[in-house]
């Protein structure tokens, strides 16, 4: 019996349909009164856990969950052990330095030595400036990082971005984009390995719905 860790919020409309596409359906999630969080498919042939996206990689890592989806911003960051299969090609954001409009810096390498930059993302940032040989000083937030710049405290931040109107209603813009995320499908690697309970035939399934999503 095969368990699968879906994130909430954004990615899980599109996760469940995907599912849903090769025959495990879990769209009990999708029902706002529903406050399960571990449920069957209608066929009783999978389990789904409903989980924080920073969460998917910890339940796929330590064997709770088989499969996983979740952004690749999160796998960039968390770097846990897990097999990384399958680009999904839904879910289309980006990480992105950005500072305020009236700031001088227009690129990250022009930013001051030393200079604080907030983000919930701190293994990506100090990868990033690191990557630079820019010292800076990253500053962990976990609510409204916009706010760094806005009061002060950092000159820049690092955040994930996706239409970009929360930055510009916060008078902030981007001034370099580190990378792209997508949903991923990730597997525990033992379970992957040994093809416990068909596994590698469910994701050659998914693999196959994903192609025929781009190709249709």
């Amino acid at each position: 019996m095969i368990t699968v860790a879906l994130p909430k919020g954004g990615l899980l409309a599109d996760s469940i349909r995907l599912l849903k596409s090769i025959g495990l359906d879990f769209s009990a999630f999708l029902d706002s009164s529903n406050r399960q969080l571990e449920i069957w498919d209608t066929d009783h042939q999978a389990k789904a856990l409903l989980v924080r996206n920073t969460d998917v990689p910890v339940y796929v890592e330590y064997g709770q969950a088989q499969l996983g989806i979740v952004g690749y911003d999160i796998l960039r960051e968390k770097r846990s052990q897990v097999a990384h299969l399958i680009d999904l090609g839904y879910g289309h954001c980006r990480m992105s330095v950005a500072v305020k409009a009236s700031s001088p810096y227009r690129s990250a390498v022009e930013l001051p030595p030393h200079s604080r930059v907030a983000s919930k993302f701190v293994q990506c940032a100090h990868e990033y400036f690191q990557s630079l040989e820019l010292p800076v000083e990253i500053v962990p937030l976990y609510g409204s990082v916009e706010l760094g710049p806005i009061t002060g405290m950092s000159e820049a931040i690092v955040d994930l971005v996706a239409t970009g109107r929360t930055l510009k209603e916060n008078n902030l813009i981007e001034i370099e984009q580190i990378f792209d995320s997508t949903a991923r499908l990730i597997a525990h690697p033992l379970s992957y390995r040994l093809n416990r309970d068909g596994l590698q035939e469910q994701i050659q399934r998914i693999q196959a719905a994903v192609e025929a999503s781009i190709a249709g």
